[in-house]
C-alpha cells in the first residue's frame, strides 16, 4: 500500500524538515563565523521577533475559510481551546520530570500549536477525507494565536519563578512576548482593550473601504488595492510593535486585500525563513539535546492523546490521521525567539524539540500510510435517517394482478435490496390499450416503497379522472 507520505518518496517527504535543518545550519555556521554577540538582547531584535510573530499569525488567519470552518465549529473550538491547554499541560507533565527548572514549563505552551505551513504543504498528499483535511487546516490555523496568548500570559508567572530559584529580582518589566500582558488583572484588561482597539480601527477602515469602493474588494482598482495594502502594513507593524497579538490575528479573519493575499505564501515562507535563519544565529551558545528531544517527544504524544479524543466522532481514518498531525515550525520558532532574551536556554531546547517533533511526524505517518487501509478503499457510508412518508410495500395497483414486487426485504431486516422478479415479467395490462398512459407510472410507484404517499395518490387520482 502506498501512502501519500511514501508515495512522494523520502527527499520529498521530508523537503520541509530538510529545509527547516538547512536553512537553521547556515544561521549556525554564519552565527559562528562572524559572531552574533548579545544579538537577544538587543531592542531591534525584540522588536524583529514579535514583527515576524505578527506577520505568522495575520498569515494563519488569513487563510481561514470561514464557510468550511462552520461545518465543524464545535469541534474546531474545543481543538483550539481545550485543545490547546490540554495538549500544554501533558507536555508540561512530561517537562516536570525531566527539567530542573520549572520555569522552563512555559516552554511546552510553545511547541502545543500544529504548523500551517507544514500542513499546507503536506495536504494534497494526505490520506485524510475533504473533512479531515478541513479541520486539520483549520485546527492548525486557529490554534497559532490561542498558543501565542497563552504564551503571553503563562510568562510573567515562570519568569517570576526563575527569578526566585535564581534569588534575583528584577524591577524593570520584560519586553516582547513574555511581558506583553504583563501579570495582573489590570494589566490584561488593558491590554485586551488595546487589542480591541486594533479591531475595531482595522474593521471602520475595512468598511470604509467597502463603502466608497465597492462591496467585492476584487473588483477594487489597484490605486485602491495599494491604499488598503498600506493600511494593513500599519495595522501589523502597530500589532508588532505594541504586542497586540490577539488583534492581529482577529484582523486576519476580515481585513483581506486580494492584492496582497495573493503573495501571502510567499510572505509567510519569508517570515519562516528569517525565524529559522536567526534561530540558526542563537544556536551558537549551544544545544540542550536531551531536554529538546524530551519537549519533543512529549508534544507529538500530547497531539495523540488530544487528537484521538477529539477525534472520536470522525471515520478510522481521519482520527488516526489528525492524531498524527502533529508538526512545529515557524509559531514556535518564533515563540523561541521571542522567549530567549528573558528564559537563556528557550532556543536551545526549542530548537531540537522542533526538528524531532517533525521527524516523528514523518515516521509515524509513513508507519501508518504502510499499516492503515488503502488511499484508494471506498469509505462506509454515513448512516443516513430513513426518508419520509415511505409507503411499506404494495401490490400492483391493478386489480387482479399477482405480479411480486421488484424488491424485497432481506430476512424481514428492514433494508431493501433489489432483485429479481420471482414471478417474471408482469402480465399484460388490458387498459394498456385504451387507459391513461400514467398508469403503467402507477404501477411502477407503487412497488417503489420509499415514494411519497402524497405523490403516489396523486397520480392514482389523475387516472380516476374522467
Amino acid at each position: 500500500m502506498a501512502s501519500g507520505v511514501a508515495g512522494r518518496g523520502f527527499l520529498g517527504a521530508t523537503r520541509h524538515l530538510w529545509t527547516l535543518v538547512g536553512i537553521i545550519g547556515v544561521g549556525w555556521a554564519v552565527g559562528a563565523g562572524a559572531g552574533t554577540g548579545d544579538l537577544s538582547g538587543s531592542s531591534l531584535y525584540l522588536f524583529l521577533t514579535t514583527l515576524l510573530l505578527a506577520v505568522g499569525l495575520y498569515g494563519s488567519t488569513s487563510e481561514i475559510s470561514l464557510r468550511e470552518a462552520r461545518q465543524d465549529l464545535r469541534l474546531l473550538l474545543l481543538a483550539v481551546t481545550v485543545g490547546v491547554v490540554a495538549k500544554a499541560a501533558l507536555i508540561a507533565l512530561v517537562l516536570w520530570l525531566v527539567l530542573d527548572e520549572p520555569a522552563y514549563l512555559v516552554l511546552a505552551v510553545a511547541v502545543a500549536q500544529i504548523d500551517p505551513l507544514s500542513v499546507a504543504a503536506l495536504r494534497d498528499s494526505s490520506r485524510l477525507s475533504p473533512r479531515g483535511r478541513t479541520i486539520l487546516s483549520v485546527w492548525a490555523s486557529f490554534d497559532d494565536p490561542v498558543t501565542v496568548l497563552l504564551t503571553a500570559y503563562t510568562a510573567p508567572f515562570a519568569l517570576r519563578a526563575l527569578n526566585d530559584s535564581s534569588g534575583t529580582s528584577s524591577t524593570s518589566s520584560p519586553d516582547g512576548i513574555a511581558g506583553a500582558v504583563g501579570d495582573d488583572l489590570l494589566d490584561y484588561a488593558a491590554q485586551l482593550g488595546w487589542n480591541a482597539v486594533l479591531v475595531a480601527v482595522a474593521a471602520a477602515l475595512w468598511l470604509l473601504l467597502r463603502r466608497t469602493r465597492g462591496r467585492d474588494p476584487a473588483h477594487w482598482s489597484p490605486a485602491t488595492q495599494a491604499v488598503a495594502v498600506l493600511l494593513l502594513l500599519a495595522l501589523i507593524v502597530t500589532a508588532g510593535g505594541y504586542t497586540l497579538m490577539l488583534g492581529v490575528a482577529v484582523v486576519g479573519l476580515f481585513f483581506r486585500p486580494p492584492a496582497l493575499t495573493r503573495h501571502l505564501g510567499r510572505i509567510s515562507r519569508g517570515a519562516y525563513v528569517t525565524a529559522a535563519f536567526t534561530l540558526g544565529l542563537l544556536l551558537v551558545a549551544g544545544v540542550d539535546l536531551v531536554y529538546g528531544l524530551a519537549l519533543g517527544a512529549a508534544a507529538y504524544g500530547a497531539q495523540i492523546v488530544v487528537g484521538s479524543v477529539l477525534a472520536r466522532n470522525l471515520d478510522r481514518v481521519d482520527r488516526v490521521s489528525l492524531a498524527l498531525g502533529q508538526q512545529n515550525g515557524v509559531t514556535a520558532v518564533i515563540l523561541a525567539l521571542s522567549l530567549q532574551p528573558v528564559f537563556p536556554q528557550a532556543v536551545a531546547i526549542v530548537a531540537p524539540a522542533i526538528v524531532t517533533v517533525n521527524c516523528l511526524h514523518f515516521a509515524a505517518n509513513s508507519l501508518w500510510g504502510r499499516l492503515g487501509p488503502d488511499p484508494g478503499e471506498p469509505r462506509p457510508a454515513p448512516d443516513r435517517p430513513p426518508l419520509p412518508h415511505a409507503r411499506p410495500v404494495q401490490p400492483d395497483l391493478s386489480a387482479g394482478s399477482d405480479t411480486v414486487p421488484l424488491w424485497k426485504d432481506r430476512d424481514g431486516a428492514g433494508d431493501p435490496h433489489w432483485k429479481e422478479s420471482a414471478a417474471g415479467p408482469a402480465p399484460p395490462d388490458p387498459e394498456a390499450n385504451d387507459g391513461p398512459p400514467l398508469s403503467s407510472l402507477a404501477r411502477l410507484l407503487g412497488n417503489v416503497p420509499v415514494v411519497d404517499a402524497v405523490a403516489l395518490d396523486a397520480v392514482r387520482d389523475f387516472r380516476s379522472t374522467p
